[in-house]
């Protein structure tokens, strides 16, 4: 879907590399700008985030790499880079200088905090950015500590996704004959937007502040269980007529305080009776019990155990390249074939080929 699209991806940690894999997933051509030695001890050697791009190693603190670097970014549609504030300016790199050799180019800006607030300048990791926009406050039971998936609300859903859709928007609309410009992803903005669906139940009174007594973070049909040999099952029957059928698997249907599936007064008591319940058996033998029902009761997987599946298998949606495990591109699209992803380049594999490149754009512009 991208191809023709090129994307210069100044090497970084975290969300910024993922966003780069997400557009050469789709097929951008990605060029990622490494550093000579790697920026931390213990990082592989070919990164599964670098998977279907392309690389040249640059120190940008030298004038003939720079200058290469910026004969690059005049054949881009769009620039990645994850540093902190001001870091890419005292390189003479910000998006003046790179706007000024391409004025078409889509810069994309990936941080935390963002580019100016109080906390623009200092350090944080995807639970400090999530825990002040909001997005951690429901991620766990009432009583426990807040909790989320790692990487998931913030570093990805909040960071990467938001700069690849503000990149793809502002390339839009250079096509349409506009100019190029600065995109501002911040985990803190685009965690707090995500939130814009549960916030949603706030104007029907489905959603609180208190933990525990909000419509997906309290009730005893929204939670997951402990099988009896250490497995989880999921439970989200949510509609009346979902969690209809998950009481009659369970044999509860006729249980007058299981009947009432809203009060929120005996929520916490029900929650202990279905945990005492589904403590008693291992999680596999519950997965067979609601096996094709639709009362909305899953086992909780590892990735691992996920791209065995019948589900996750027949789609592909895991998959093996050189013996790492990873998950497929997505979306999909109708009458496109899915690609396994090329894997990912050493460092700086492709710079003879990337410099010839530049030759010859530099001899037909």
């Amino acid at each position: 879907m991208l191809k023709g699209t090129r994307i210069v991806e100044i090497e970084a940690l975290g969300p910024a590399p993922f966003a780069g894999m997400l557009l050469a997933d789709l097929g951008a051509d990605v060029i990622v700008v490494h550093r000579k030695q790697a920026p931390m001890p213990g990082l592989p050697e070919r990164s599964l985030l670098d998977r279907g791009k392309r690389s040249i190693a640059l120190d940008l603190r030298d004038a003939g790499d720079v200058t290469v670097l910026m004969r690059l970014i005049a054949t881009a549609d769009g620039l990645i880079e994850g540093f902190r504030p001001g870091v890419m300016e005292r390189l003479g790199l910000g998006p003046d200088a790179c706007l000024a050799v391409n004025p078409n180019l889509v810069y994309g800006r990936m941080t935390g905090w963002g580019q100016d607030g109080p906390l623009a300048r200092t350090a944080g990791h995807d639970m400090n950015y999530t825990g002040v926009s909001g997005a951690l406050w429901y991620a766990s039971l009432p009583g426990e500590l807040p909790m989320a998936p790692p990487t998931l609300t913030g570093d990805i859903g909040g960071g990467a996704l938001y700069l690849v859709i503000g990149m793809l928007a502002a390339i839009m609309r250079v096509r349409a004959g506009g100019q190029g410009t600065v995109v501002d992803a911040a985990i803190v903005d685009g965690s707090a937007h995500m939130m814009n669906l549960l916030m949603a139940l706030g104007q029907s009174g489905a959603l609180v502040a208190e933990r525990g007594q909000s419509l997906l973070d309290g009730p005893h049909w929204c939670r997951v269980y402990r099988a009896a040999d250490g497995g989880f099952v999921s439970v989200q029957c949510i509609e009346p007529k979902f969690y209809a059928l998950f009481l009659d698997r369970l044999g509860l249907a006729a249980d007058p305080q299981f009947s009432k599936q809203f009060d929120r007064d005996l929520w916490p008591e029900l929650g202990n009776r279905l945990a005492a319940i589904f403590v008693a058996k291992p999680r596999d033998e519950w997965t067979g019990l609601f096996q094709g029902s639709d009362a909305c009761v899953s086992p909780v997987l590892s990735p691992w155990e996920a791209a065995q599946h019948p589900h996750m298998a027949a789609r592909g949606s895991w998959l093996a390249v050189d013996g790492v495990l990873q998950a497929a591109a997505a979306p999909r699209f109708a009458g496109w074939a899915q690609r396994t992803p090329a894997k990912g380049p050493a460092r700086g594999e492709h710079g003879a080929e990337i410099r010839a490149e530049l030759a010859d754009f530099d001899t037909n512009r």
